[in-house]
């Protein structure tokens, strides 16, 4: 039998990225660029530290001295688990609880996790512009929005914007 490297990618865009992109994010992320994705997730992370308000509070609560593998293991974990099994099951709500409780100690700007957001969405779809074994299609660019879209507003971010553009 001949493997078919396009079989997901032809699924993909069979769906749509409103109503399917937890099911286009999942694929994205576990079958069609898992490595990229999980790099370019690692960058979008980076880019949030040279946010100063981000900083100074990942400084002021030692996470970037004392434990800054727990925090990525941590991050990568709660993550992984919306992305797997979809931000609505039981497994993807304990994590967005968790992930809600972590945050929810702080005294965080709306624009900063706008900001956090962004990069989540946008990082990706940067990355595998230049380093992608294939360009994301529209659905996909649309599903990693639509995803993180409905992630934000599950952890009460004011003003995300309606649409991809």
């Amino acid at each position: 039998m001949l493997f078919n490297r396009y079989k997901n990618f032809h699924l993909i865009q069979q769906l749509d990225p409103v109503q399917d992109h937890c099911r286009i994010y999942n694929l994205m992320n576990g079958y069609e660029f898992p490595w990229d994705m999980t790099r370019s997730l690692e960058v979008a992370l980076m880019r949030t530290y040279c946010v100063p308000s981000i900083s100074k509070l990942l400084n002021q609560t030692g996470e970037f001295t004392h434990c800054p593998q727990k925090r990525y293991d941590d991050t990568a974990i709660i993550v992984g688990e919306m992305i797997k099994w979809g931000y609505d099951s039981d497994r993807g709500k304990q994590a967005l609880q968790r992930m809600n409780a972590l945050h929810g100690r702080f005294k965080i700007d709306n624009s900063d996790f706008l900001y956090v957001l962004s990069t989540f969405i946008f990082e990706p779809i940067r990355w595998n512009a230049r380093f992608g074994w294939r360009l994301m299609c529209e659905q996909e660019k649309l599903a990693s929005f639509y995803f993180w879209r409905e992630v934000g507003k599950q952890m009460q971010i004011q003003n995300i914007p309606e649409t991809y553009e």
